[in-house]
Parts: C-alpha cells; structure tokens; sequence
C-alpha cells in the first residue's frame, strides 16, 4: 500500500481523519508535527520561536522522509509542509495527496483556546482577526494545496463520509 498524506490548513482535522482511516485499514498513523516534537525535544511553536520557521521546515522535511523511508501508511502533515520547498511533489510521487478543505471560520470555531495558543501564528489573535488571519494565510497555501491528488470538501462531509471516500480511493490507487 502507497502511503496517503493528509493536507491541509492548522485546524481542519487531518489528525484526527488520520486515526480514524488508520484504524480502518489496520495500521498506525503517524503524525509529521509529533515526530518533529519527539525529535526537537520542542513543541512545534517553541521550534518556531527559537530556532525559526526555516530550521522548523528543515526538521519537518527530515520527519517526512522517515516516515516514508520506515514505510508509515497513513500520515497527517503539518499545515505548511505542503508550501515548503518540493514537499508536495515529493509527496505526490510516492503516495495519494487528499487535501482536506474547510472553511476559515468553521477552523477558527472548532480550535480550542489551547489550540490557538499551541499555534505561534495564531496567538494573540481576536476571533475577527482569527478568521481574516486564516482566510487570507489559507489564500495563499491554496495553490499548493490544489496540487493534491484529491480534494475533500469537509463542511459537506461527515468524518465517516470522509473516511470511507479516502480510504475508497486509496484501494482505487494501489
């Protein structure tokens, strides 16, 4: 089995979709932003405080690789991975690419207060400022995000709706 990557913006639950198509099919999921914490001995926003967003993607990018290279079948991808560098090539060479698309204010509604301080770029922000923040970032991620094998829109779906057609089209690919 190829591996699937889930993209898409912070928020909009590619997690969460991660575990629930990783139980179905009967594998582990991996998480690109956990095995960067695991491995940085840092949480993802002290990454970007202290060291940058630049040395933050050159640690994801090692984590993708590993993933890859150790065979991991389901993985869930940090939000901006997917605008660094050749990361989506890289990934649509090697697996099926779902983009998970929701709107910016039913992301900015479903992140907790811990959420939003867990995220560097989202902290201090007002909810007003959270949604125009998101709307504008994810503008501008939307260009890669598009270059993914498959588009979901999730506001339509169900999270089992979204499971059955992923894992409809990953048989449908290997």
């Amino acid at each position: 089995m190829k591996p699937l990557f889930l993209i898409g913006y912070m928020g909009c639950g590619k997690t969460t979709l991660a575990r629930r198509i990783a139980r179905r099919l009967g594998v582990e999921a991996a998480d690109t932003d956990a095995l960067v914490e695991r491995r940085e001995g840092a949480s993802v926003a002290d990454l970007f405080h202290y060291v940058g967003e630049e040395r933050f993607r050159e640690a994801e990018r090692a984590a993708l690789e590993e993933l890859i290279a150790r065979g991991a079948r389901v993985i869930s991808t940090g939000g901006g991975l997917p605008t660094w560098r050749d990361n989506m090539e890289r990934m649509n060479a090697v697996g099926l690419t779902v983009y998970l698309r929701r709107p910016a204010g039913r992301i900015a509604a479903r992140l907790s207060p811990f959420g939003r301080r867990k995220r560097p770029r989202l902290r201090g922000l007002n909810d007003e400022e959270l949604v125009a923040f998101m709307e504008c970032d994810m503008a501008a991620r939307e260009p890669y995000y598009a270059r993914a094998q498959l588009t979901l829109d999730c506001e339509t779906l169900s999270d089992n709706e979204a499971v059955s057609i992923i894992v409809n089209q990953l048989r449908i690919k290997n």
